[in-house]
């Protein structure tokens, strides 16, 4: 690996931080937006989810075939270059007419958003051994602040200026954001003597021989599409009777979910110190308990902002514990590891959305919260089944 400057300072942190959370938002504006975009486009409700998937999708295939890039070119030139493509994508998506340009421009946008996990990988490479944890903590933080805060921030958007507003404006500060981090990052590139169709062939041997990312990579699968399961049909839910609330209110439950990514946060220093084991465990236990909350939240408002916090506190806690371990196994590849791991983790998003797009109409929130509970207790038993007593999961 060559660098002009080594280490990571506080002020490089807080900027890779909110990058990271502004361009993987971009994936999010919608979700507040649904009821209204299904409005304008005359879509059902199932028709509008698929906007939220086709990002979804579009990020996935951007972690398999982009991020691992990441271990062969410099990569301040991929990550402006990346933003920059992120903000054509939502531009395309602020002047659609159509839902086919919409998914394009949404699909578009994920692909390049992807950027945020170079970012990643970039700064566990960066951070000193010892605090390697607690920066992708902190990183990971801002990913999920940013996707929970475009809610907020959409919503407010929409409620002033329509639902086009939302994109203009991010696509002006995703073309601000590519412009400090040229300024800000240092150049990074990793050293590889492997041509591109062997580094997409080493994703899949790693996952082939090692069982603790796939173990990992599955963990957040079934995590992510728990998270997609109740953010994709909330708009519905708070839209319609009895809350009737407006684009601007759905968006402020985002703050409840940023407060739970918020607490989340330590869980990086937890591995640090070998509880990776004990933090992985009693969050996905606490995130089958969120859904009880989250079903009563048909009827309260306040269960419903404690289910979110909780779930989307332990949502992030185990992210946060995986990617910690995984990028103790092969430092040199950590972009490979980082595609192999999210493209799992977006897998289980895109089809957390399309489930509860779907549960929703046939059975209101009620199957909503069935939907997530199930796949809550899933991941309990591929965590139960033995497979975590592997000593890479505590080793510092």
């Amino acid at each position: 690996m060559t660098t002009k400057s080594q280490g990571l300072s506080p002020a490089l942190i807080a900027l890779m931080s909110v990058a990271t959370g502004l361009t993987v938002a971009s994936n999010y504006y919608a979700q507040p937006l649904l009821d209204t975009i299904a409005r304008a486009f005359s879509l059902t409700a199932g028709q509008a989810g698929f906007i939220v998937t086709a990002a979804q999708l579009g990020y996935a295939a951007g972690l398999l075939f982009l991020v691992p890039l990441g271990d062969m070119f410099e990569r301040r030139k991929m990550i402006v270059s990346m933003t920059l493509l992120a903000a054509a994508g939502m531009l395309i998506t602020a002047s659609s007419q159509s839902l086919s340009m919409m998914i394009l421009g949404t699909a578009l946008t994920g692909l390049f958003s992807v950027v945020a996990q170079i970012l990643v990988p970039l700064a566990a490479t960066l951070a000193a051994p010892e605090k390697r944890g607690k920066v992708v903590g902190t990183i990971m933080s801002g990913l999920l602040l940013g996707i929970l805060l475009a809610r907020t921030v959409a919503g407010l958007l929409a409620s002033l200026g329509g639902w086009r507003t939302v994109y203009w404006v991010a696509t002006a500060l995703m073309v601000i954001m590519a412009l400090a981090l040229w300024r800000g990052l240092p150049a990074v590139k990793q050293n590889t003597h492997l041509n591109y169709p062997q580094l997409l062939a080493s994703v899949f041997s790693l996952f082939t021989r090692d069982k603790l990312l796939r173990t990992r990579a599955l963990l957040g699968c079934f995590t992510f599409a728990n998270f997609s399961i109740l953010w994709t049909s909330m708009a519905f839910l708070l839209a319609a009777p009895p809350f009737n609330f407006s684009e601007g209110t759905i968006g402020l439950f985002g703050l409840a979910g940023a407060a739970g990514a918020l607490g989340a946060r330590p869980a990086g220093g937890l591995a640090d110190k070998g509880k990776a084991h004990l933090t992985t465990t009693i969050g996905l236990i606490l995130l089958l308990l969120s859904w009880a909350a989250v079903a009563l939240g048909q009827f309260s408002v306040i269960a419903l902002i404690v289910g979110i916090l909780v779930l989307d506190l332990t949502v992030q806690g185990v992210h946060i514990t995986n990617q910690s371990v995984i990028y103790r196994l092969y430092p040199d590849a950590r972009n490979r590891l980082t595609a192999g791991y999210m493209t799992s983790y977006f897998i289980g998003g895109a089809a957390g959305s399309l489930l509860s797009a779907w549960a929703w109409q046939h059975g209101g929130w009620n199957g909503v919260c069935l939907a997530g509970a199930t796949v809550g207790l899933l991941n309990l038993v591929v965590w139960g089944l033995g497979y975590h007593r592997q000593s890479g999961d505590d080793l510092h």
